[in-house]
């Protein structure tokens, strides 16, 4: 598995990491115990960055990953989020009935204590402000994150869905390794000041949904594809209409993935590792044959000409629908 850099001075993982949320949230019902499998085969394959987060399954997805945590600790890159809560108290999702964001300096550090728990680690390698209220200081924020790395808790801090001056401002108070952005052909938004910031204060990419939510592997053609419990079925971009056109995008996805000799997820899954060295893909995947799908991709070389056609092919903001629904998208770019 090739290696990138988790920012300028931060460690090296896997080119391709491993999204857990499917394993216990918003894509249908979960299946433990392949999930287990579909875990250690990625640590087997050398697919050592896991990204996780309070939210997916009410905890449950941290408690997935702490038996595999217990016997291959030092194996892992272990991501976690924190700043989605519902109106119970517990953590939640963007979204949900009840549920708000909560970025305050209380509650980085009692939601880091809960994951630390949940985990059953020491300490987390990357540790994410998954959504940002507003009306909270990003330096305040921030300034919690950095006790918690005085603290031993936490080594590397990072944001998610934030936007360039919230960076700078949270960069000034401590280093920021990564910001986690959803960034594939079908979500292009990071590719002017967001990703160019980025670079010029040395902070990883982390992108997140790489092949579009499962649109961009060519295996959904159809709305009544998706279990019960899926969350796309209320998603903007599957809703009747904007899927057909959405689909209509991925024909020339298809047509680069054949005369690459890959699956059209791995011409995706290429595209973006081209776009930069500071990309680091997360895939989410539930299922061992996927995972195998996609860590193959970090060897699949596409030409010139094949990026180009790709890029072409589903050019910024050709994709039909936000990314979320109205709740989801007043909780990102703040």
């Amino acid at each position: 598995m090739r290696r990138r850099r988790v920012g300028a001075h931060g460690p090296e993982v896997s080119a391709i990491g491993l999204g857990c949320m499917g394993m216990s949230f918003a894509y249908g019902g979960a299946d433990d115990a392949e999930s287990t499998r579909t875990l250690h085969r990625a640590l087997d394959l050398g697919v050592n960055h896991l990204d996780t987060a309070d939210i997916y399954g009410q905890g449950a997805n941290e408690r997935l990953l702490a038996p595999v945590l217990r016997q291959r600790r030092d194996e892992v890159f272990l991501a976690t989020k924190f700043g989605n809560r519902t109106s119970g108290g517990s953590v939640g999702g963007t979204g949900t009935p009840g549920a708000y964001v909560d970025s305050s300096a209380a509650w980085a550090r009692q939601a880091c204590d809960a994951s630390l728990s949940r985990l059953g680690v020491a300490a987390i390698d990357l540790y994410y402000l998954h959504r940002r209220n507003p009306d909270t200081p990003i330096e305040e924020t921030v300034g919690a994150l950095a006790d918690l790395v005085a603290a031993g808790k936490v080594r590397l801090i990072g944001l998610s869905e934030v936007n360039p001056a919230t960076l700078r401002a949270a960069h000034a108070v401590h280093p920021v390794a990564a910001v986690q952005m959803e960034y594939s052909l079908f979500t292009r938004d990071v590719e002017g000041e967001m990703l160019a910031t980025c670079r010029e204060l040395g902070v990883a990419l982390v992108a997140y949904s790489p092949v579009g939510r499962g649109l961009l592997t060519g295996a959904i053609t159809r709305r009544d594809q998706l279990a019960d419990g899926d969350w796309r079925a209320g998603a903007p971009r599957f809703a009747e209409g904007n899927l057909d056109a959405n689909l209509r995008l991925v024909d020339e996805v298809r047509a680069v993935a054949a005369e690459a000799g890959c699956t059209p997820a791995q011409a995706a899954l290429a595209w973006l590792l081209a776009q930069g060295e500071d990309i680091l893909p997360i895939p989410g995947t539930k299922r061992v044959r996927y995972l195998e799908e996609n860590a193959a991709a970090a060897d699949l070389r596409l030409g010139a000409e094949q990026l180009a056609r790709l890029s072409e092919a589903v050019p910024p903001g050709a994709a039909a629908g936000e990314r979320y629904p109205e709740a989801g998208m007043r909780t990102v770019g703040h």
